[in-house]
């Protein structure tokens, strides 16, 4: 009696990892709608740059289309990077909990950072991929930022320094734990 009853609890156990499919299920969802949510708003974009080429545009109309062009640029870039970040999720729970993916395996052109041994491997994944999303905010904030001191310069350049100690530990990271 013990046994069946043991047999069908731990049965009943390890059929409870299935429940992570609504994460990941949820998740590609959401990668999706971010995916069609940026594309939507990089036609956008393009499609409204012909004004930039009118001759009529005075100067500093010009100029400030080109800001606004180089932002919402930035806001694309971080679109496509959260929609990655999600994907990313989705496939590494499904790797993690559910089954490997065969495809992506046997597959030349499976990308590494799609195949998740590990918890860790998927914690790391995510971390680089939030990492150049945090990147890319920053960016988009130096780009709207005005300089009214030689201390905001100061702020800028040690900004970009720990950007550059953040690329460069996660880098190092990598080639020690390889």
């Amino acid at each position: 009696m013990r046994g069946s009853l043991e047999r069908g609890f731990e049965w009943a156990l390890w059929e409870s990892r299935l429940v992570v499919l609504l994460g990941v299920l949820a998740s590609l969802a959401t990668s999706l709608a971010m995916f069609y949510i940026t594309t939507i708003d990089a036609w956008l974009m393009v499609s409204h740059l012909g004004e930039y080429a009118n001759p009529a545009l005075e100067p500093a109309a010009r100029l400030a289309l080109r800001s606004q062009t180089v932002t919402h640029v930035v806001e694309i870039v971080d679109g496509y990077l959260l929609a990655t970040v999600l994907l990313i999720f989705a496939l590494g729970l499904y790797e993690l909990f559910i089954s490997k993916i065969d495809r992506a395996e046997g597959s030349e052109t499976a990308s590494n950072i799609l195949l998740i041994n590990s918890l860790d491997d998927l914690k790391n994944r995510l971390a680089k991929v939030i990492l150049m999303i945090l990147i890319v905010k920053f960016f988009e904030y130096v780009v709207s930022m005005k300089f009214a001191t030689p201390l905001d310069l100061l702020y800028l350049a040690a900004g970009i320094a720990l950007v550059g100690l953040s690329l460069y530990l996660s880098h190092a990271g990598d080639h020690k734990a390889h």
